[in-house]
């Protein structure tokens, strides 16, 4: 047998179906798993971290090392796009780990021993990443200190077996690191008793307050005057509120390739032609392989399953008793359906197996086939014979517990409509299985349906119509972003504007997966337009880069109009309050305040300090009025919406907020904080990761 299919039955089929990625969730330290990195070219470089370049080359082996390790655990070397990029990312957090975590954790006097290693691996303080895994089980679930010893000795002679205990050791060594400084981080947060005390009183004392209100007027005052000068004040001050990610401004337009009526209609009589073959043929898996977008499947629908496909066809297989649908229609899909078959199947069953292996499996499968319906156990005998020596559900040798068509292994897939109580013979990719189903849940309605599904596609006649519509608008907006902006007035296009746009950006409104588009504007210099950019072979954009942004602090000019609008507002409150406080000069009470206002006075009970974020109130307001003196009418108050003038009538002090409710929202603060440390040193050490560049 292979040696990863001996590394994945080791670990049990149960197992192989359900860690897939789990493993790799783990920081893992890169020790064993980078090479030595090469100076190349910042171009080439997928990041920065702490000094250390990294470059693609390099970056990329990594992947490929944690790819490996994902098809040994999960026995498939297919990815989708979000398997993949969580392979990149646990490759990432292994250069994070060793060139950035680490150094900070020993800068912080924190170290992880050799005999700490030792005795965590092979010692007497076995780390729950050997103790808890299925590798390493007994018959009966439990850690077994020889099976453990065995695949170490192993692995000594197994470059993959070699492979998966550097990432067991690694794994180990790095958590060691973060277990101890969030400890000491932890520890040292503490929670002094008055600062409990503090945080009790502000939680359980509550204002009474009267309040008069002059909403700001929309309208600009154009006696506020807020000077170049003002505005370079304020950016040189509170620079580092405009620190910024590389990103580009753009317009674009794009041209989505869609199937005429006549590819339609031609669609519809391609499935017309071959509906007969359909609904007669004995080889129904050859034939959608050939004719259908959709392959056969041999799942068991039950009514309401097929909606997510068509209704049409549901209704037709669960409400109608023939055997074959007609034709249906759906927008530039057509589809139709045979029911292939008709059983009453559960949705789990409990199996058992034994897994034999070898040039004499299959004559030793018939031979224990025998022994099994004359009555002897079978558990018995899958602790004598099965090459699976730890699936062992609810403690029996042999038993894979509960599959459903969903969570199955492959090869098992008869299993759901199989007899129970009826040992069997099944061939899967691990070798030659005697199975049995000892159980199902109740058996409901369900049918195996063949679906033909073909989508209308756009002719080539199509594609180069709506190519020379993207080239005649190209052809006019080339050169320059004036050009672009005419050719949109003149052809009637309508341009899409998306600004601050980053590397990783990959989705131009609808359109998915179009790093094409990014790679050009982070390429292009400010004003250019691009040619025709094709994305998926069914669209055509054409762009025009309006503005960069450079990774660091915006320009002053980038962010002049915010700045304007924050000194505008702060000097417009300072203004109405100042005119209000000369109408209210000597009044004596808030009715009549707020007749002179022309308003009304206003009453908000219960306003608390501590709560201020899960309240609809102004923030100045309710800030000033938690420290104002009682009966004391206020000088008027500036607030983001309008000018207060208040009087508190009362507080109150209650004891709903108790110690626990004060200890437990500090620990969640200490969590919140806890997951701050390593974006807080990434930042600190200008991580900077470019890995948006080449995924």
């Amino acid at each position: 047998m292979a040696v990863l299919e001996k590394i994945r039955v080791k670990f049990g089929l149960a197992a192989s179906i359900i860690i897939a990625l789990g493993l790799l969730s783990f920081i893992i330290d890169p020790n064993e798993l980078t090479s030595a990195f090469q100076s190349m070219s910042s171009k080439y470089d997928v990041g920065n971290i702490n000094g250390k370049s990294i470059s693609y080359t390099d970056f990329q082996a990594d992947v490929e090392k944690f790819t490996k390790l994902n098809e040994m655990m999960s026995g498939s070397s297919a990815q989708n796009d979000k398997q993949q990029k969580q392979i990149r990312d646990a490759a990432w957090q292994t250069l994070i780990d060793k060139y950035l975590f680490i150094k900070s954790a020993r800068n912080a006097g924190i170290n992880v021993g050799d005999d700490e290693i030792v005795d965590l691996t092979t010692g007497d303080m076995i780390s729950p990443l050997i103790a808890k895994n299925p590798a390493f089980a007994d018959k009966n679930g439990n850690f077994s200190k020889e099976i453990f010893t065995k695949f170490v000795s192993n692995a000594a002679s197994d470059e993959n077996m070699k492979l998966y205990w550097n990432y067991i050791q690694t794994t180990i060594y790095t958590q060691q690191f973060y277990s101890k400084y969030n400890s000491l981080f932890a520890q040292s947060n503490i929670q002094n008793p008055l600062m409990l005390t503090k945080a009790i009183a502000e939680n359980n004392n509550t204002t009474n307050v009267d309040f008069v209100m002059s909403p700001y007027s929309y309208a600009v005052d154009s006696s506020i005057v807020v000077s170049d000068n003002d505005i370079r004040n304020y950016y040189k001050n509170h620079k580092k509120f405009f620190k910024q990610q590389a990103s580009r401004d753009i317009e674009y337009v794009v041209y989505e390739v869609k199937p005429s009526k006549e590819d339609i209609s031609a669609t519809n009589n391609k499935m017309s032609d071959i509906y007969n073959e359909f609904a007669t043929t004995k080889n129904i898996k050859s034939f959608l392989l050939k004719n259908s977008d959709r392959p056969f499947s041999s799942y068991y629908y039950k009514n309401g399953e097929l909606n997510t496909i068509s209704s049409d066809i549901n209704d037709f297989v669960f409400k109608n008793g023939s055997e074959v649908s007609g034709i249906f229609n759906n927008g530039n899909k057509f589809f139709a359906a045979r029911v292939m078959a008709t059983a009453m199947v559960p949705d789990s069953v409990y199996v058992r197996h034994i897994l034999l292996q070898g040039n004499n499996a299959d004559k030793q499968a018939d031979s224990l086939l025998s022994v099994l319906s004359s009555g002897d156990s079978f558990s018995n005998i899958a602790a004598l014979y099965s090459a699976d020596k730890s699936s062992a559900a609810d403690g029996e040798k042999g038993n894979l517990g509960w599959l459903t068509q969903t969570y199955m292994i492959p090869g098992f897939e008869g299993v759901m409509t199989a007899a129970v109580n009826k040992p069997f013979i099944i061939h899967s990719q691990y070798g030659t299985h005697l199975v049995e189903v000892t159980k199902t849940t109740k058996p409901v309605l369900k049918k195996e349906v063949a679906i033909l599904e073909k989508d209308a596609l756009a002719s080539k006649n199509t594609f180069n119509d709506y190519y020379a519509k993207a080239n005649k608008f190209a052809n006019l907006a080339s050169g320059s972003y004036q050009n672009y902006k005419n050719a949109v007035d003149t052809l009637g296009e309508y341009s899409h504007t998306m600004n601050n746009v980053l590397q990783s950006t990959s989705d131009f409104g609808s359109v998915e997966n179009a790093k094409e588009v990014t790679r050009w504007i982070f390429d292009a210099k400010k004003g250019k337009v691009s040619n025709i950019i094709t994305v998926n072979n069914n669209y055509f954009f054409v762009v025009a880069l309006k503005n960069t942004h450079k990774e660091g602090y915006a320009k002053v000019n980038e962010v002049a109009s915010v700045i304007k609008q924050h000194l505008y507002a702060e000097r417009y409150g300072k203004k109405k309050a100042a005119e209000i406080a000369e109408k209210i000069a000597g009044l004596k009470d808030l009715r009549t305040i707020a007749d002179t206002l022309k308003t009304t006075v206003s009453n908000q009970s219960s306003v608390a300090f501590a709560s201020m974020n899960s309240q609809s109130l102004d923030p100045m307001f309710i800030g000033a009025v938690s420290v104002a003196k009682i009966g004391e009418i206020s000088k008027p108050l500036a607030g983001n919406i309008g000018v207060y003038v208040y009087q508190v009538k009362s507080r109150d002090t209650g004891s709903f907020y108790t110690e626990d409710d004060a200890k437990n929202y500090q620990a969640k603060i200490n969590q919140y904080e806890l997951r701050a440390l390593l974006p807080v040193m990434e930042n600190d050490a200008d991580v900077k990761d470019n890995r948006a560049k080449f995924y």
